[in-house]
Order: structure tokens, then C-alpha cells, then sequence
């Protein structure tokens, strides 16, 4: 095949790894990957997959090295990469909520306000970015890089404040720390390199894997329910079914019964489920789903 019509892909190593691959199952890709292997391979021809630390795609993308990768909003400021970003994607390695990079200090600390940081030191992965947001609000700190264990830096006296990523602040306040500030919210963006985007073949690719990978995580806490309904129950349980936009109903042959089927949230299905059988439905079945794709998913 043409080197024209394969996408160079990059995939995050890391965190979010596992959780990666799990969504391009869904969306319908096998992904392999081997721990001595940056090249995972996939049922798809058309994509060349190579392992990137979410840090560094955004680089990557730019260049041109990567057609596309999946990275966070942050890495993309950090980097003050020319990319462009092509679709949300919602998700982490534990959850389905944004992070955010958030300014945090000792709880005792006399720091309450971002401007009470001026002359202090903070360290931080996040360098460029934090360096940036001090310099814009006129507040002159001390940026220092983080390679990690961000919380005991501030314990072991080598910084005032950090500013570190955090889903539910919890890790943050076991450290003995308080949160004074968010200097950003991030999620996981499928990233194109423009050059890349302007080659209608490449282009399609890209918006195909957009679409897709966004029915899969529609699909997160979602199921089907089908049943079977008299006809002289069938406004009752209509009446009870939420559903996308409205329950497919169909005749039984040969009957004055009726097959219902629609997509729910996990969560209603408990609540729902004794209702619609006190109203006259019965044999209901409830399945999976992998993919929930609408026209508002394109991109």
C-alpha cells in the first residue's frame, strides 16, 4: 500500500494507555501492543500506531513526524503547539471528567490568592504554561520543573506551591495540601497536523476516527433495552421509556403485541425497569453497546 494512504498515528503511553485502547476496541479497532514495542499493531491498513508520551505528541503532530495523536489540552498549551484540534474526547484513565491544573499549598500556608505567590517558587510539570499564566496576571514567581512526586517537593522545603493535575483533589489533600486556585481545565483532543488535514484522504481518516471513537464513549453508561408490549399497554410503557430521540416500535406477527426498543442511561435502567413491568411489559432484555453515533458527532 502507498505510504500516501496510511495515517501516522500517535497513541498516548502512560496513563491513559490502557484506557486508549479500550476506547479504539469499542470504536471497532484491535489494537496489540507489545511493553518492548512503541508500534502497536491494528486491524486497519490504512493506520500506522506509534506510542508517544502525551507530553511530547503535540510536537510531534507539529512537525509533521505524526499526522494526528491524542494528547491533552494542557500539553498542547505547554508546548504552544500549531496544531489543530479536531474533536473532543472526554476521558482518563479512571473517569469520564475533565482534570484540572490546579495551584495548591501547605493547609496552613498564608497563600490564598494566586497574587500572594509573588516572590515564591512553585514547581510544576506543567513549566511553560504556569510560567506564562504568572506573567500574564503581572505576578514574578520562581518556575521550576517537576519530575515528579510534585506534592513532596512542597514538604521537603524546595517549593512554596505546586501546581499539579488532579481529578477529584483527594490525592492533593491526603499530601496535607489545599487547592487556592485552577489555572485550567484539560481533556483528551485528537490533534491533526494542519499540512496533514489539508490532504482530503488523510482528512477523511482523521474525521473517520473522530466520529467514531465519539459514538464509543457516547456508548459509556449506556444500554439497550428491548421488550414486548400488548397493544392495549403500549402508551403506558411509552409513556415510562426515555430514549435518543424516540422508542422504535414495531408489530408482532401474527399478534396484539408489540417489540419496543430503545437506548437508555445505565443508571435509569434500575429505576425503570419494575415500572415498565407494573405497566404491562414483559420479556425485557437488556444489552450492551459499543458505538452510539449521531450527525452531531461529525466533525
Amino acid at each position: 500500500m502507498s505510504t500516501d494512504r496510511v495515517l501516522k498515528l500517535g497513541l498516548p503511553k502512560g496513563s491513559l494507555e490502557e484506557a486508549t485502547t479500550a476506547l479504539f476496541r469499542k470504536a471497532g479497532w484491535r489494537l496489540a501492543a507489545s511493553s518492548r514495542s512503541y508500534f502497536p499493531s491494528i486491524d486497519d491498513a490504512e493506520i500506522a500506531c506509534t506510542l508517544v508520551r502525551a507530553q511530547e505528541m503535540a510536537r510531534y503532530v507539529e512537525l509533521g513526524t505524526l499526522d494526528a495523536g491524542l494528547t491533552g489540552l494542557d500539553w498542547v498549551l505547554e508546548n504552544e503547539a500549531r496544531v489543530e484540534i479536531v474533536s473532543d474526547l472526554v476521558y482518563s484513565k479512571a473517569s469520564r471528567s475533565k482534570a484540572r491544573w490546579v495551584l495548591a499549598v501547605p493547609a496552613d500556608s498564608p497563600i490564598a490568592r494566586v497574587e500572594d505567590c509573588a516572590g515564591k517558587r512553585i514547581s510544576t510539570e506543567l513549566v511553560g504554561y504556569t510560567k506564562r499564566y504568572f506573567a500574564e496576571r503581572g505576578i514574578e514567581v520562581a518556575v521550576e520543573f517537576s519530575w515528579g512526586a510534585t506534592e513532596a517537593k512542597i514538604a521537603s522545603g524546595l517549593a512554596d506551591a505546586i501546581v499539579e493535575v488532579t481529578e477529584t483533589g483527594s490525592t492533593i489533600k491526603a499530601h496535607g495540601l489545599k487547592i487556592i486556585h485552577t489555572l485550567l481545565e484539560t481533556n483528551t483532543k485528537l490533534i491533526a497536523n494542519p499540512a496533514s488535514m489539508r490532504d482530503e484522504w488523510k482528512k477523511a481518516k482523521v474525521r473517520q476516527i473522530a466520529l467514531l471513537l465519539n459514538g464509543a464513549l457516547n456508548a459509556d453508561n449506556m444500554v439497550g433495552l428491548k421488550m414486548n408490549v400488548p397493544e392495549e399497554r403500549i402508551d403506558e410503557v411509552i409513556a415510562i421509556l426515555p430514549s435518543l430521540t424516540s422508542p422504535t416500535v414495531a408489530k408482532l406477527y401474527r399478534g396484539a403485541w408489540y417489540s419496543v426498543e430503545s437506548v437508555v442511561s445505565e443508571e435509569t435502567v434500575r429505576e425503570i425497569v419494575p415500572r415498565l413491568i407494573e405497566a404491562g411489559a414483559d420479556g425485557i432484555i437488556e444489552y450492551a453497546l459499543n458505538k452510539v453515533v449521531g450527525r452531531s458527532d461529525r466533525v
